[in-house]
């Protein structure tokens, strides 16, 4: 019982870490314990290790986290590729070691060992696709292209100069300051490819991350068929209940059945865990980029007109104040207007803060089809060729 519970207690510590870490932020959040854990893990916990360090090592001991923070974060380096080359090959390795041993079995034929490798092998495909393609860098030869296929929305893009490249700044593009380039449609730099992701490896990285959330829930299930067979094979079942008295239902044989698979089966059962958290945190952030790709927006845009509503929000209620202000001073010196009944008033201010409020009028979002072909057919690798058709 005592390994049932603290099973029990691992899976809701697990979940409450990726529920917060994925969906701190969201308003549902605010104020409760998920805020607060998303704080500490993408922010606070780091902030108390500088200040550890800080107290222990001096100013000297802090410099030089800060220093290799610059280094990893600031500049292209290759730490982060080492580190999934890492992952991916130490988790086929455990599961290769103590699982293929088990097939063919009585739910999973021996294709598995070769499957599992060309599943793993197209991942890492995709990876170096996606780490050294071209992002969809701006140069002074091909700008006025990129100009002439992303318009200016004069919201959020205007005509403006890149200070660092010293070259016009198409709309949708950014300069990085990790890559030191401008990018077109630039979504945002991505330390785990060492590359930003732009307009003509959106694909890839996007198909990236859905093949790696299939490849979690194909090792999942993979490791599950292996466990599902092995209680078949051994009658785990049929000797609980003969030999053991245990009654033959759900609930009786569920606690026990856990406690022999943990026992026999750890490496299998904590490589399941792990596959789960990070199929969970694949499905988010695969979610969240199919949903910018699906509205034609881009993860720096989303940051821009957070703004930008927020700049004109504030801009309204500071109109709004200024009209209260001129009313009141009006009614003061007995200029003003004779009152409205309360039912004109509501209607008059229902339809006002409806004109008034700020709203996202992304013009480059011309529907679903449109936005998914732009994502796969780049738009000025489309250009390009009827250039050259046309010459």
């Amino acid at each position: 019982m005592a390994v049932q519970w603290v099973l029990v207690v691992h899976a809701l510590l697990t979940l409450l870490v990726v529920v917060s870490f994925l969906c701190g932020q969201w308003p549902i959040f605010q104020g409760t314990i998920v805020e607060k854990i998303h704080y500490f893990i993408t922010v606070g916990a780091y902030d108390y290790f500088l200040r550890f360090v800080g107290i222990v090592f001096g100013s000297r001991g802090r410099n030089a986290i800060l220093s290799v923070e610059q280094c990893c974060c600031d500049r292209p380096n290759p730490t982060l590729q080492i580190i999934y080359f890492a992952i991916v090959g130490v988790t086929y390795f455990f599961i290769a070691k103590s699982s293929f041993v088990y097939i063919p079995g009585c739910y999973i034929s021996g294709v598995h060992r070769y499957t599992s490798l060309l599943a793993v092998g197209v991942g890492v495909l995709l990876f170096l696709l996606t780490s050294f393609s071209d992002p969809g860098t701006v140069t002074a030869e091909n700008v006025s292209g990129y100009i002439s296929v992303y318009p200016y929305d004069n919201i959020i893009y205007t005509e403006k100069e890149c200070y660092t490249c010293k070259i016009p700044r198409p709309a949708r593009s950014k300069h990085c300051r990790v890559c030191d380039r401008c990018v077109a449609r630039f979504d945002h730099h991505c330390g785990w490819m060492n590359n930003c992701i732009g307009e003509k490896n959106t694909r890839y990285f996007m198909a990236f991350l859905l093949w790696h959330l299939f490849l979690c829930l194909y090792g999942m299930v993979f490791l599950g068929l292996i466990l599902a067979g092995e209680l078949k094979n051994r009658k785990v079942v049929y000797i609980l209940t003969v030999y053991y008295g245990i009654e033959n239902s759900f609930s009786g044989l569920f606690p026990h059945v856990v406690q022999w698979l943990v026992g026999s089966f750890n490496t299998q059962i904590l490589l399941m865990v792990f596959l789960a958290v990070v199929s969970l945190l694949l499905a988010g952030f695969f979610g969240y980029h199919a949903h910018l790709c699906l509205t034609n927006t881009t993860t720096n845009e989303t940051f821009k007109w957070q703004d930008y509503i927020s700049w004109k929000r504030k801009l309204n209620e500071a109109k709004k104040s200024s009209a209260a202000l001129k009313a009141g001073i009006s009614s003061m010196n007995g200029e003003g207007k004779p009152p409205e009944s309360k039912w004109r008033m509501f209607f008059h201010k229902s339809l006002s803060k409806n004109k008034e409020d700020a709203v996202k009028d992304n013009m480059y979002d011309r529907g679903v089809f449109h936005n998914v072909h732009e994502i796969m057919c780049p738009m000025s690798g489309r250009l390009s060729s009827m250039d050259v058709k046309s010459e």
